[in-house]
């Protein structure tokens, strides 16, 4: 056996290479972030190792510094580890009692756990190729929270500009009120509106929805509103608008493109009822290659949902929270799948109501129902069935 640790960096990488023997193949090398430092890691592995060799290459997920070595490694056959930086650290801390953290140190020290981890899983092709999806669903993720930040700005400079709005429509996040709030960023500029261009707008916003008898109501609202006259927040709330429907188009285009992955790939967990594309991506995405994983409580552990555990003597937590280590995304995926299919799905809303009346609150009860599910989920994906042909 013959193991690589590579510690990855944004210039340059730190590579050992060690075997099982103990024997220090090649002592700590650096090589440029480049094709001729991959060349020349390629070239150093072959001439440290036999044919008969059986050869591992380490390094850490460091997220957009791995990629591009990442592919190299795959596209030349070498069988490859990506590992949890959190895993390595306390594996370093293992070693000495001495606080000594260097590229070079770390460059042996993944050699040396992949030496002795038998339990450490090689990254494979499928996972590789499918960092698009993962790239696409994260940075919808991002849009989504940008928008949502937005959206509390305009909240907030509604309830200054023209407090009384939110209770005359459905929601101050409508089109059709976005359409009169871009138009007129406040009660002042609302009330002095001629009835009929502003019934038209509101009409034509709205598909119909609202008419003529909203607009007297909206207008009427304005002239007797306590709301503050500022124009530089009126002029805000107009920017945020716009920021927030161009964020809006941003993340439709995405999703098209998520959509058509998802089209391809076909998963079976989009069978179950209440399952969306979107967070069917996400949860694909944040997975990668189940085999990867050889139980659902696996797949748990890796979203931080698994309960914390403290036990020290006669001390033991009673209340174990979420570990909450893991993949935000995934783990926020998991939560807003559960809640729609516990909607959707009679066995699971039966098992959400059954915990519930056991007295869990309703948060401990949906993560009951969450491990239910992955377990689900992780059936489907390795048998390939569908839920109602699974069931």
């Amino acid at each position: 056996m013959v193991c690589v640790g590579i510690d990855v960096a944004k210039d340059k990488h730190d590579c050992c290479i060690l075997d099982s023997d103990g024997m220090v193949r090649a002592d700590c090398f650096t090589i440029p972030n480049n094709m001729d430092g991959f060349k020349q890691l390629l070239q150093t592995i072959r001439n440290c190792t036999k044919k008969s060799d059986k050869i591992k290459v380490g390094l850490e997920a460091t997220g957009h510094y791995s990629y591009n070595i990442l592919g190299f490694l795959l596209d030349n056959g070498l069988p490859t580890y990506v590992i949890n930086p959190l895993h390595t650290n306390l594996y370093r801390k293992s070693l000495s009692l001495r606080k000594t953290k260097t590229d070079r140190v770390d460059a042996r020290t993944i050699a040396t756990m992949l030496l002795s981890d038998v339990d450490l899983k090689s990254y494979t092709d499928i996972a590789y190729h499918n960092e698009e999806l993962k790239s696409l669903t994260r940075y919808r993720f991002d849009k989504v929270q940008e928008c949502a930040k937005l959206k509390q700005s305009v909240s907030r400079l509604a309830t200054i500009l023209f407090p009384e709005l939110e209770g005359l429509v459905s929601s101050i996040h409508g089109t059709s009120i976005y359409a009169l709030l871009s138009e007129y960023p406040g009660a002042k500029q609302i009330s002095e509106v001629h009835l009929t261009k502003l019934t038209n707008l509101l009409t034509t916003a709205s598909k119909g929805r609202y008419g003529k008898e909203k607009a007297i109501q909206i207008r009427e609202a304005a002239r007797a509103s306590i709301g503050s006259v500022m124009p530089a927040k009126s002029l805000e709330l107009k920017h945020t608008i716009k920021l927030i429907q161009e964020l809006a188009s941003e993340i439709d285009e995405i999703e098209d493109s998520i959509q058509k992955i998802i089209d391809e790939l076909n998963p079976p967990i989009l069978s179950i009822p209440g399952m969306g594309v979107n967070s069917a991506a996400v949860i694909l995405a944040e997975i990668g290659d189940f085999s990867n994983f050889s139980s659902p409580d696996k797949i748990l552990a890796y979203a931080g949902c698994s309960p914390s555990t403290y036990q020290s003597g006669k001390l033991t937590n009673c209340y174990a929270h979420m570990e909450k280590r893991g993949s935000r995304y995934l783990r926020h995926a998991l939560y807003n799948a559960t809640k729609y299919v516990c909607y959707w799905n009679p066995v699971f809303a039966e098992y959400l109501a059954k915990k519930r009346a056991e007295g869990k609150h309703y948060n401990v009860a949906l993560s009951h129902a969450m491990k239910k599910l992955v377990r689900l989920i992780y059936a489907l994906q390795k048998s390939g069935k569908t839920y109602l042909t699974a069931a």
